[in-house]
């Protein structure tokens, strides 16, 4: 009985797979419900804005230009460039006012904003601290309130780097790539 069952199941497995073999289809056939093919599968994280590259354009609001910003997935924390820098109190707290311009083509706007807190920046034998805000910012079809560095960033190309807190689970950095949101 045992031996008959085994030649029968042989049988079927056999005539399956020469049919699957016949079809023409590419799709492995799935004999086991518990098996989901992958393009049946979702994803585990929504990444909103794609495929991303090195650089692309970012616009602080209500700034109605962009700015170029460098995609750093090794920045923990996005930095901006700011003017007129200048520290005070409101209400028993610390805020900070400070400009904001694109290089491109001036336009300027004044931000007074609350200081979250203070971070220590270490790039090679320079430590530097500095104030962090919340800022809105659109990137690719996203309006964000995220924190950003406020930085002196007149010796760097770009006047906005995109790091980690505004990255993760929102995009996929591929470095060969620029401008992908324009």
């Amino acid at each position: 009985m045992i031996k008959a069952f085994h030649s029968f199941f042989l049988f079927v497995f056999l005539s399956i797979m020469l049919s699957a073999c016949n079809s023409g289809t590419d799709k492995p056939l799935i004999i086991s419900a518990n098996v989901i093919e992958a393009s049946q599968t979702t994803p585990t994280k929504k990444h909103d804005l794609g495929v991303i590259g090195a650089v692309e354009p970012v616009y602080i609001l209500p700034l109605q230009s962009a700015l170029s910003a460098r995609i750093d997935t090794g920045a923990e924390t996005s930095s901006i460039d700011v003017n007129h820098l200048k520290p005070f109190e409101r209400d028993g707290e610390k805020w900070v006012s400070f400009d904001i311009t694109n290089p491109k083509n001036n336009e300027t706007h004044h931000f007074e904003k609350k200081i979250l807190r203070e971070v220590k920046i270490k790039r090679q034998n320079l430590h530097e601290e500095r104030y962090v805000v919340l800022m809105d910012i659109r990137i690719g079809d996203l309006i964000l309130k995220e924190q950003f560095t406020l930085a002196n960033r007149d010796k760097f190309e770009y006047p906005v780097l995109i790091g980690r807190n505004i990255l993760t689970g929102r995009a996929i950095v591929d470095t060969a790539l620029s401008n992908t949101l324009y």
